[in-house]
């Protein structure tokens, strides 16, 4: 593997930079509006407007009453149903390009490793890892059933999103702000914490990787074993021990692939086509 980074490292790093600054850019707009700037193309967006996941905290008020949750618009529905679709077709695409929290740990943890030299300096337990992963689960019921029987925006009062886009905002809890502090502390030491451990949207797409259509594959004809693909996942997710990737914490960033990490051509890919072998990740 040669020393620069690859294309498709940088197309999706440009990917991320783009929605990160797309939302800065809304959150921007909403203060500007207080003052009677407007931003061209943005005014009257907002981080709920924007939100796939609005949509689904407001599902059941909607079957059941025909309205939405408060806060949330129609585009947030919308924007639910195109997620769902990208999801079953390629993955939890929206974690691994669009997300800007996520992106921001991600970031965050790159510069520690460049100033530091390590790749990780703490490694959860195995034992102790592979059940903290479905907490995020536990989070998602939580909400959903919050949400639901209140009729409100519930989990406002805790998301670390939220709060990194809106700290200077009274809006912002103070309970928000003290999960996105632990949350930066604790992407110095680990990889994507809330995604991994407390996400409640990363939790809901990552079931998609049991039936979605493109998944990651590994040719284990060609597999030299040099273990490259588990370093480059950000999940941590054992890419070198099957032939198909069907982990709940995928995030389809492709950071392990043959366009990317792999030093080997077409050994890891992103395919719709089924492996020779049956053994599976």
């Amino acid at each position: 593997m040669s020393n620069g980074k690859k294309p498709l490292f940088r197309i999706r790093t440009l990917v991320q930079i783009f929605f990160f600054v797309l939302v800065a850019l809304i959150t921007l707009t909403e203060v500007l509006a207080e003052a009677g700037i407007t931003i061209p193309f943005l005014s009257g967006a907002s981080l709920h407007a924007i939100c796939p996941f609005g949509g689904v905290v407001s599902i059941y008020k909607f079957a059941t009453v025909g309205t939405f949750v408060q806060k949330i618009h129609e585009s947030a529905f919308i924007l639910m149903a195109a997620a769902f679709m990208l999801t079953i077709a390629f993955g939890p695409v929206i974690c691994g390009w669009v997300c800007p929290f996520g992106s921001f740990q991600e970031w965050t943890t790159r510069l520690v490793r460049k100033i530091t030299g390590k790749k990780l300096l703490f490694h959860i337990p195995e034992k102790i890892d592979k059940y903290l992963r479905f907490t995020r689960y536990i989070v998602l019921l939580l909400v959903v059933y919050v949400t639901a029987t209140t009729a409100k925006l519930a989990f406002q009062t805790y998301d670390p999103y939220f709060a990194l886009f809106n700290f200077w905002s009274a809006e912002v809890s103070w309970i928000a702000l003290s999960i996105l502090g632990i949350t930066i502390l604790l992407s110095f030491f680990i990889e994507r914490p809330w995604c991994k451990y407390a996400c409640p949207y990363g939790a809901l797409l990552g079931v998609f990787n049991l039936v979605r259509i493109f998944k990651i594959k590994r040719a284990p004809s060609t597999c030299i074993s040099c273990k490259a693909c588990d370093r480059a996942c950000p999940m941590n997710i054992q890419v070198a021990t099957g032939t198909t990737v069907n982990d709940h914490q995928c995030i389809s960033c492709l950071s392990c692939t043959s366009e990317d990490a792999c030093p080997i051509p077409d050994t890891v890919e992103f395919s719709s086509q089924r492996r020779s072998m049956t053994n599976e990740n």
